[in-house]
């Protein structure tokens, strides 16, 4: 039997609490029917008895308090909303049961925003870990010495789990059933809730939000520039001319404020335009393609697949419902 610890954290969404409780115990009666037994023992641990959340509008009764669970083998860290400083701080009581869980062997999973959760504990410094997309700028800003790849659905850090935005956290599940039971255990899974297994990018999804947040007001110039020209032939040269910073400098300065470097930044403005394009339009893929700055055609599938992990035409039937009457 492996015991599962589901954690009640203040802030919590409540769907990631329910939705692996309910897989577990699922599986569960899936090997029973199989005529195996029943493997998940999943308690619900919090702080205190009873949890209030999404402003009282759901309680939370938990089945035992965090330090009377002396021993347990996998610790779930569900997602957190609201003001995370604020999210971690009412949850820091749960730090120090984690980090002496996690020394005595438990493995550990965050679902979506459950990354800062887990972050705060320092035991993913040094690691790779995946979050929402929509948090990567102030994840990045909050834990630097984690090594943030908001593009996968799941990470494996030797026992410390992450998953990818919202309903990601599906994939990751499906991913350890696979792990403490079986491919065909999980495929079973997969098939009863209606999840699109072996997903291993939410890429197609992210919709670029460049860093803004940031004390350089010459890069923050230099991103506004970009962001109102993207349909010009942007170098790093004429950018460096331009705002009369030296390449190196720019190079440097621009990494260190947005996490990206120059080209990489005028890439994603780019494809991002490009998206909407696709998305809203019958504009062919070289009207996009032209209307954005690029005349190379494998140059633009090329970075728009390393960015989306879609081809042009792949995305456009993906996200306009229209494209099937007219590709």
């Amino acid at each position: 039997m492996k015991h599962v610890s589901l954690l009640i954290p203040d802030y919590a969404v409540m769907s990631s609490i329910e939705d692996p409780r309910y897989l577990f115990q699922a599986v569960n009666q899936f090997l029973i029917n199989d005529g195996r037994e029943a493997l998940f023992d999943v308690h619900l641990v919090g702080l205190s008895k009873e949890v209030t959340l999404h402003n009282e509008i759901y309680t939370v009764h938990v089945d035992a308090l965090v330090d009377k669970v002396k021993k347990t083998d996998l610790i779930v860290l569900p997602a957190l909303i609201g003001d995370m400083d604020q999210a971690l701080e009412a949850n820091r009581d749960f730090v120090p049961w984690i980090i002496k869980q996690y020394n005595q062997g438990a493995e550990l999973a965050s679902l979506c925003a459950g990354a800062f959760f887990l972050a705060s504990t320092g035991l993913l410094n040094g690691k790779k870990c995946s979050t929402h997309w929509v948090f990567a700028n102030q994840f990045r800003e909050m834990f630097p010495e984690v090594e943030l790849v908001d593009d996968k659905v799941i990470t494996d850090e030797n026992g410390i789990y992450s998953s990818g935005g919202a309903n990601s956290l599906w994939n990751l599940l499906l991913y350890l059933i696979e792990k403490y039971t079986s491919r065909e255990m999980a495929v079973l899974a997969a098939k009863y809730f209606a999840i699109e297994i072996d997903r291993n990018s939410q890429s197609p999804f992210i919709m670029f939000q460049g860093q803004s947040e940031h004390d350089d007001e010459s890069i923050r110039q230099v991103q506004l520039f970009i962001e109102q020209n993207f349909r010009e032939k942007l170098t790093v040269d004429s950018l460096c001319n331009r705002f009369a910073i030296a390449r190196r400098s720019l190079e440097r300065r621009f990494k260190k404020a947005t996490h990206n470097t120059t080209i990489e930044y005028i890439q994603r403005v780019k494809i991002e335009a490009a998206k909407k394009d696709l998305e809203t339009t019958r504009k062919s893929v070289s009207e996009v393609m032209y209307e954005i700055g690029y005349s190379d055609t494998k140059a633009f599938r090329n970075v728009f697949k390393k960015v989306t992990g879609l081809t042009p035409v792949e995305y456009r039937s993906k996200f306009n419902k229209e494209a099937a009457v007219w590709v």
